[in-house]
């Protein structure tokens, strides 16, 4: 029996994006009736609670359990908002700007069900401003969406309504951090917020307000058209579904690939990404994009779900994977990575703006023949100065993942650039 593919069976394989008759015609918008007629917010809660579905944005929070700290009741503050996390600029990531150009409804059904579970009265589509064509498909399936009483007011005959609004960052990484992003909507600088009180709570205006992913938000249709159950039948592991896994670097087919949850590192690398290029031999992995900790070949075959990763010592985070080879230095890959974090710091906090840019001039140093034996000591302290607990938000100990990996896996590469007073790779 061929692998279901809910996700992504339905995109066209020409590059266009699917019509709206097209996603019908594929049984979109049949959750939205079935929650519509059928199921109250709380049980369309229950059932992405039961189905398992955990954020796909590389925090891995339970999607049902998000929805219900929203507060119900017709004393809560209004309006409420669901926010689509469409900003998608961590380095080797891009799933959510494949989805969108392909499927642009599959995105606008699941953040409808996302708002009439919570109660919602105006969603917002965050998307970044590179996305020129995802913008455009977007804009006009949510027009299509409108016509066909998928949006505005009675949807489909029922008592809930919702404005959709699709709105073009303004550009940098902070403004795909949760709260980072409510700034940015609200036209403030995109700073972390303090919390409590929490997004759910207070959020956009102050009001309640819950925010996903646009990978998780594309599941929820399928989870409410057929149950829990099936949606669960479709992983290898305890982490439920399917899952866009990507692969990056020198491997013969970069891409991305629908597939079940718990799919190791091993199957994606060498039969969807074909292997390392000709004359090229796998070094490590950065298995959910730049953010995350390296792995080497010992953990080939560990299954690419939450907790599996965990364990190995990194996160599943998008699961878009940044392959490193062994003609790649491991020192200046890593001087790239915190280049760029110190770069898209917002400033708001010491160990970030700080601590990442000491970091990029110590390493950049080394690649310029200018290292010094005592700065390893240097680069392991800047991991726990921007260790989780010392920041307001997870930009720089995100950061500090691939830098403090790169230490424990490829330290003889930086003690060899520190005695040779070079890159040896240039």
């Amino acid at each position: 029996m061929a692998q279901e593919k809910p996700l992504t069976e339905a995109i066209p394989l020409d590059g266009q994006a699917l019509s709206l008759r097209g996603y019908e015609q594929a049984g979109g918008y049949q959750g939205l009736r079935r929650a519509l007629r059928e199921m109250t917010p709380q049980a369309v809660q229950e059932e992405v609670k039961k189905a398992g579905l955990r954020g796909r944005g590389g925090a891995g929070f339970p999607t049902g359990m998000k929805w219900s700290f929203v507060p119900m009741g017709s004393d809560v503050p209004r309006p409420k908002y669901v926010i689509a996390n469409a900003d998608e600029m961590e380095p080797g990531t891009f799933k959510d700007r494949y989805l969108m150009e392909g499927n642009p409804h599959q995105l606008i059904e699941g953040l409808i069900l996302a708002a009439y579970a919570t109660q919602a009265d105006v969603a917002f589509i965050f998307i970044r401003g590179e996305y020129r064509l995802a913008q455009e498909r977007l804009a006009r399936a949510i027009a299509e969406a409108h016509t066909a009483g998928y949006l505005g007011k009675n949807i489909l005959k029922s008592d809930f309504a919702l404005e959709m609004i699709l709105h073009v960052s303004a550009g940098r990484y902070m403004c795909g951090e949760e709260t980072g992003l409510l700034n940015a909507l609200e036209g403030k600088r995109a700073n972390p917020r303090s919390k409590p009180p929490f997004p759910p709570v207070a959020g956009l205006w102050g009001k309640p307000t819950t925010v996903n992913n646009v990978e998780t938000l594309v599941n929820v249709p399928h989870i409410i058209a057929k149950g829990f159950t099936w949606y669960q039948g479709l992983s290898r592991s305890k982490d439920y579904g399917t899952k866009i896994y990507g692969a990056s670097g020198k491997v013969k087919r970069p891409g991305l690939w629908e597939l079940p949850m718990g799919t190791t590192i091993r199957e994606i690398l060498e039969e969807h990404a074909g292997g390392m290029r000709e004359g090229l031999r796998f070094r490590g992995v950065l298995p959910g994009g730049a953010s995350t900790d390296f792995l080497v070949e010992e953990h080939l075959d560990v299954p690419m779900d939450f907790l599996e990763v965990q364990k190995a010592g990194s996160r599943l985070g998008t699961g878009t994977m940044i392959v490193l080879d062994d003609r790649t230095c491991p020192v200046g890959m890593t001087s790239n990575l915190i280049h760029f974090f110190a770069q898209e710091s917002c400033g708001w906090c010491t160990p970030c703006w700080s601590g990442l840019n000491w970091a990029k001039q110590i390493l950049a140093a080394m690649e310029a023949g200018r290292g010094k034996p005592v700065d390893i000591d240097k680069l392991s302290f800047q991991t726990k100065f921007l260790a989780p607990g010392n920041t307001f938000c997870a930009l720089a100990p995100g950061a500090a993942e691939p830098l403090q990996s790169a230490l424990k896996y490829f330290r003889e590469d930086f003690e060899r650039h520190i005695r040779e007073q070079r890159c040896p790779w240039k």
